[in-house]
């Protein structure tokens, strides 16, 4: 295992755009906790601390497909690196500022979530031109899932020792500060630079006229759905119990159990095609997801969250490929950049829709609403088999380049156009 993903890191370029493109998501990693804390230091309710978390997350679902739309168009570095100094300008304005005048503070959370460039859409359409070889590309979007984990448990550490060493605006101006300089790691290097879309048939629609592509958003926003109830049942699971800290237990080993998935999933080669293997994780995912509505005790909550996460990270591998697969000509960064909308749209709406729920029937409903989310993602999946049939070989799919003129056996491996 660990060799594959050595040799795969050692491909010139890989580590730099996988540890820059993750350095300039920290900020939106960490949005939601740094304005939570910011608002409540700055003396403001929770509700309004919830409302301008809510501001910068529906702007984000906006401007991600967008702005990966404009990347398709007009390249990486044309786009990402305004969007990435604009977001970055959003959010000092929000923490010199404060919260009043309100409308101040609304605009620029608005502003930071909008342009928050659309890092993760770029490095998959990246790393087939870097990588050349569709299974190093296939452990390259496991790989991906699993550096998410790390993120988005790391993250939120490092916002709240920022905020103990110093303050919760300066927590604000370093995260993002260290965004856009991550963001400049990636757009400056010869593959960002280089890359290019596929010419792309005017259509409105972009991305989203894709059949195939519509139903695997269906599902994945079930699938964040799931997510997002999860965090909250966990909460209401750990106030049952008289200890917050058991939330925390129970979604660190959720993450972990989705780094060791995600890990396994990655260090082998998969045969087939990997749309019925994406039904097929989808499935174990919401298998995994039901017992948690057992509620046993806290060792044994801690267990179940753990296989629960097994086969997140694998399926979001999986989807990246399908993705790829599905995505119309010169549309690859805007698709991919649609499916972290869907994910992340499902995952706010998860978390407002569990919270009546647990006051009606306390932490067994809310993860029975996670279990419902898995299944429903797996129904859309399901329904929509034929819809995700594999798709026929195509520009900008996902396909094998056969040796050249000289007959070397040397296969590449291409997505979109790459210069």
């Amino acid at each position: 295992m660990a060799t594959g993903y050595a040799e795969l890191l050692r491909a010139r370029h890989a580590v730099r755009l996988l540890t820059g493109t993750l350095i300039g998501r920290l900020p939106n990693a960490t949005a939601a906790l740094a304005i939570v804390l910011f608002t409540r230091a700055e003396g403001g309710s929770y509700t309004l601390a919830g409302a301008l978390s809510a501001v910068y997350g529906l702007s984000n679902a906006v401007g991600q497909p967008l702005l990966g739309r404009a990347v398709d168009l007009w390249g990486q570095p044309r786009v990402m690196l305004p969007a990435a100094l604009l977001s970055g300008l959003g959010m000092a304005v929000f923490a010199l500022a404060g919260i009043e005048p309100l409308p101040v503070a609304c605009a620029a959370t608005a502003v930071a979530g909008l342009f928050t460039p659309p890092l993760e859409g770029g490095l998959r359409a990246l790393w087939p031109s870097v990588l050349k070889h569709p299974d190093r590309v296939h452990a390259a979007y496991a790989l991906d899932a699993v550096a998410q984990e790390v993120m988005f448990t790391l993250g939120p550490l490092a916002v709240t020792l920022l905020v103990a060493v110093w303050n919760e605006a300066a927590a604000l101006l370093v995260i993002n500060a260290l965004g856009v300089l991550g963001a400049l790691s990636v757009v400056v290097s010869p593959p960002s630079r280089r890359w290019r879309s596929e010419p792309r048939e005017a259509h409105w629609l972009g991305a989203l006229r894709s059949g195939g592509l519509l139903a695997l958003l269906g599902a994945f926003f079930f699938v964040g759905l799931a997510l997002g109830t999860i965090a909250v049942a966990a909460v209401a699971y750990a106030d049952g119990h008289g200890d917050e800290l058991i939330s925390s237990y129970l979604l660190s080993a959720l993450g972990a159990g989705a780094l060791v998935g995600g890990l396994a999933y990655g260090a082998r080669t998969w045969a087939g095609e990997p749309e019925p293997r994406l039904r097929a994780l989808v499935a174990a995912l919401a298998a995994g997801y039901l017992p948690l509505a057992l509620v046993p005790g806290p060792a044994a909550m801690t267990f179940l969250a753990g296989i629960a996460g097994l086969f997140l990270a694998p399926a979001l591998a999986c989807a990246f490929v399908v993705v790829d697969r599905h995505a119309p000509v010169g549309t690859v960064t805007e698709a991919f950049s649609w499916l972290v909308t869907s994910f992340g749209v499902g995952a706010a709406a998860g978390t407002a829709v569990v919270g009546p729920v647990i006051e009606w029937g306390d932490a067994p409903a809310g993860f029975l609403v996670a279990g419902a989310g898995g299944l429903a993602a797996l129904l859309v999946l399901l329904v929509t088999r034929r819809v995700l049939a594999a798709p026929a070989p195509a520009p900008g799919a996902v396909a094998r380049v056969e040796s050249d003129r000289n007959g070397s056996a040397e296969a590449g491996f291409k997505t979109g156009h790459q210069a």
